[in-house]
């Protein structure tokens, strides 16, 4: 489970929705975004990938460098260094600098299909992860309610990996490299924020025990 995926656990299953926890601080907003924007300032000034995969890696690198002197956890700023080596890797098979962007497409797609499976299979991401939270198992499934709210919050999630494609994908196929680099962006931490906390309105008491959901009463 990534630090990302782990915090997101963790903000769903609290009584409780922190968007800064969401993000990981102004610090994990930074680290997040500043090697992508450093690679969109860099495509245009010389409009081809190789140099700005190399400021990108350059610039997570540094964050990295800053984390173990400070004796901080690095496992965000290791995890963009893993992003950004990946994101060179298909510009450099593709040789252009949208190709940077196909492996985050690819991982958008992948993620959009896992849960529309879940779904259809009634074994909803969020109530899944609901249960593990609140360790009650799969006790939810059994309750129509927590199941539909389940169903729903799972549903916006789904709903956030399909709107990154959406947009997103044209500008890909368009080469439209910064375009694409600035809504990336945008369509990174800040979207991801917004969505888990709708997610967390949605199924803040589905695998709660009975004793908690009733100090927490269904919106």
């Amino acid at each position: 489970m990534s630090e990302q995926e782990s915090r997101a656990s963790k903000l769903l299953g609290g009584d409780t929705f922190s968007f800064a926890e969401a993000i990981g601080g102004w610090r994990g907003l930074i680290e997040s975004a500043l090697p992508g924007l450093v690679y969109v300032v860099a495509v245009l000034i010389v409009d081809e990938w190789l140099i700005p995969a190399a400021a990108a890696l350059t610039v997570v690198a540094i964050l990295v460098v800053i984390r173990l002197i400070q004796r901080s956890p690095v496992t965000q700023a290791l995890s963009g260094v893993v992003g950004v080596l990946i994101g060179a890797f298909w510009a450099w098979r593709t040789g252009t600098s949208t190709g940077y962007f196909g492996p985050k497409l690819f991982a958008n797609a992948a993620y959009a299909l896992g849960i529309l499976i879940s779904m259809a299979v009634r074994w909803p991401v969020a109530g899944v992860v609901m249960g593990f939270v609140h360790g009650t198992g799969t006790a939810w499934r059994n309750d129509p309610v927590q199941m539909r709210r389940a169903q729903w919050g799972t549903a916006v999630l789904a709903g956030m990996f399909g709107l990154r494609l959406a947009v997103q994908a044209p500008l890909y196929f368009a080469e439209e490299a910064a375009v694409l680099g600035t809504v990336n962006l945008l369509m990174g931490l800040p979207l991801f924020a917004l969505t888990l906390w709708i997610v967390w309105l949605l199924v803040k008491n589905v695998g709660r025990k009975p004793e908690i959901q009733d100090q927490h009463p269904q919106p």
